[in-house]
């Protein structure tokens, strides 16, 4: 095996040493190989988050090869107008005038791939024990994942990359924008982030997209807080899942009411699912706080998996709702959940009465 950083015939071909199997590359680290120009002859970059399944093959398709290379040395198919054949024949050619050529299969989950048998029959087996070190053959594979137990996993693996683009959960949206926004030389405060991740939801392009144009109207150096994220993201000052919590964990019976009663006027845009899971997540938290011996911010948000600058929340919202109060909240969520799907509901009330409904027995 040749080792990262030396040299392979006259050509000044890097890769990189095999790692153990399926030992998980990160994004980042992926890309900062690419940058470093420390290829593999193979990429397979596969599942559920498309975010950085798309920045990783953007990378190779547009900074790998320059103009006058990409001419000759970069083939880009589609799932599904090719097939296997046609992938293998373009990675078998030799680059012209170029240390690499690049091969990228866009929409990869609509081509047919193996499951691995016998090498000699299977051409993308046999292609991946002896992949061309010139070529740097990637799949963009959306919205799916080879069974990793397959023996051609285990094969692009052993000989390239094989990397899981997981969707985050809702709770670990708002440190990603938290750590996208420093990665663009940005700051965005603790309460402004879970206000982005809350409303955006943890589709990462989308929200890497609202927070580029959020950027461009923020003056450099300047910290973004609520109120730039509601003024260039489009999200209601007063009127919001995130105000609707404080007002609930204050008990607030006032401004809840105002709230509750602005989605019920605007369902499409405040479904009764998301709010149902919002409150699941705050008062099943509430629930777990009133349980620690230790209330120190550190444990707190260490436990209940939050940002220290929330659990003052947690804190008051404790007083307010004592731990059998929280437990019959979270009853009730239940409830409302099984109503707006049809069970124990006469079908009379709409969406709109039922989050009414709910958040008065919520109150009293």
């Amino acid at each position: 095996m040749v080792q990262s950083g030396t040299t392979c015939s006259k050509l000044h071909i890097f890769y990189l040493p095999n790692r153990s199997i399926f030992e998980a590359m990160t994004a980042e680290e992926i890309l900062k190989d690419l940058r470093a120009r420390k290829f593999r002859p193979v990429y397979f970059l596969q599942g559920d988050e498309p975010y950085y399944i798309d920045k990783i093959s953007h990378y190779i398709e547009h900074e790998v090869l320059n103009d006058a290379e990409k001419g000759f040395n970069q083939t880009v198919l589609y799932g599904k107008d090719t097939d296997m054949m046609t992938v293998l024949n373009a990675a078998k050619r030799f680059p012209m005038m170029s240390e690499y050529q690049v091969v990228l299969v866009k929409e990869a989950q609509n081509l047919k791939f193996s499951k691995g048998g016998d090498d000699k029959q299977d051409p993308f087996m046999a292609y991946l024990e002896n992949p061309l070190k010139s070529t740097i053959l990637v799949f963009a594979h959306k919205y799916g994942s080879l069974d990793k137990r397959l023996k051609v996993a285990k094969a692009i693996d052993k000989h390239g990359v094989l990397f899981d683009s997981k969707k985050l959960y809702d709770n670990q949206v708002s440190a990603w924008v938290t750590e996208y926004a420093k990665s663009r030389k940005g700051l965005i405060n603790p309460r402004a982030a879970a206000l982005v991740a809350e409303y955006l939801g943890n589709d990462l392009s989308k929200v890497a997209n609202e927070l580029d144009k959020l950027m461009l109207n923020v003056k450099e150096h300047t910290e973004i807080g609520v109120k730039e994220v509601e003024d260039n993201i489009g999200i209601s000052k007063d009127f919001n899942s995130f105000e609707l919590i404080n007002a609930l964990g204050k008990r607030d019976v006032y401004k809840a009411n105002l709230i509750i009663d602005y989605f019920a006027a605007n369902k499409k845009d405040n479904p009764l699912v998301v709010i149902l899971g919002t409150l699941n997540g705050f008062f099943a938290k509430l629930f777990s706080y009133h349980f620690l011996q230790d209330r120190s911010k550190g444990n707190v948000a260490s436990v209940l998996k939050v940002n220290p600058y929330f659990v003052s929340d947690y804190e008051i919202a404790a007083k307010n709702f004592s731990a059998e109060k929280t437990m019959q909240v979270i009853s009730l969520l239940r409830t409302y959940d099984l109503r707006s799907k049809g069970v124990d509901n006469t079908g009379n009330t709409e969406e709109g009465e039922l989050m009414k409904e709910l958040v008065f027995r919520i109150l009293h």
